[in-house]
């Protein structure tokens, strides 16, 4: 008597970490992401066609999966991850970033509240002290996701919960533009529920100098222009928000003097010189965009 083969039982959570070319923080990643409850967790690391082998890594995870996606960008990446996964519970972590031992336990728990779920962005140094004024800087702004989700109504991906129907319905992130603000964006305006849980967290070095906050922050300007739109009208927004940046400089000073995060003087001093460089600067980038040039 002949029988039907059975179907495989598609695994519960899907972990889906976009690379490129950062081995030693991916490895303190996957570290991190071993310490948690990885049964029935399938985890794939999507790699950017990265100059660098990643074999040494794939013979220490064996419990993970490691997939070459030709196309740069996270949005790609992610979205091949997707493809390449069965479960219907989808964490997405970055390679730079550190989960908590209990990151997939509490995504578990809270799961069934929302659709999407954002979660905690801690920052912690790299290097010794004293911090720098980029990490100064960072330390007290970066990573405000409680403020993107419950103010902005958007999330960052470097720590997001969903499922796949949602995924499915709302199609793949953009390459491009902010990808995981414009998903999350995109995932709230077709009615899906997006909430942020302080329990489920992450960690994420600070920029340690000013060349590497520019950049992160040149990035960040470049995409936010094109979800703000280029028509005459959207410039004109554009330009009225850039001349707004050294204002928001200042209305900011207070937050850098409360915070419990800097522990001297010097800190608080070259966190608050670089808060108003980087405003500046990115009221010059915002007002080549508004005029049509690039930055």
């Amino acid at each position: 008597m002949s029988t039907t083969p059975t179907k495989p039982v598609a695994p519960a959570d899907a972990v889906i970490i976009p690379h490129y070319n950062d081995l030693p923080r991916l490895e303190r990643c996957l570290e991190a992401l071993m310490l948690n409850d990885i049964r029935d967790t399938e985890i794939v690391v999507v790699d950017n066609n990265s100059p660098v082998s990643l074999d040494d890594l794939c013979a220490s995870f064996p419990a993970v999966r490691f997939i070459t996606e030709p196309e740069k960008g996270a949005a790609p990446a992610r979205n091949r991850g997707v493809r390449e996964t069965s479960a219907q519970r989808l964490f997405f972590i970055d390679a730079d970033c550190v989960p908590a031992r209990d990151w997939l336990a509490v995504g578990r728990e809270v799961a069934s509240r929302a659709d999407l779920i954002g979660g905690r962005v801690n920052v912690f140094d790299e290097t010794s002290p004293p911090r720098s004024g980029a990490e100064a800087f960072e330390a007290v702004f970066a990573f405000n996701f409680r403020r993107y989700i419950e103010v902005q109504g958007c999330s960052g991906a470097g720590n997001l919960l969903t499922r796949r129907d949602v995924f499915d319905e709302i199609g793949g992130f953009i390459n491009g533009v902010s990808e995981d603000r414009e998903w999350t964006m995109r995932a709230v305006a077709h009615g899906y529920s997006l909430i942020y849980e302080d329990r489920l967290q992450v960690s994420h070095p600070a920029r340690q100098d000013w060349p590497a906050l520019r950049a992160k922050w040149r990035r960040t300007t470049s995409e936010g222009f094109q979800l703000n739109g280029t028509s005459p009208a959207k410039r004109l927004k554009w330009a009225i928000r850039a001349l707004a940046m050294p204002a928001s400089a200042v209305v900011h000073i207070p937050k850098v003097l409360r915070s419990d995060k800097l522990t001297s003087s010097g800190e608080i001093l070259r966190a608050i010189t670089t808060l108003i460089r980087l405003r500046c600067q990115r009221m010059v980038w915002m007002l080549r965009q508004a005029a049509g040039g690039t930055i």
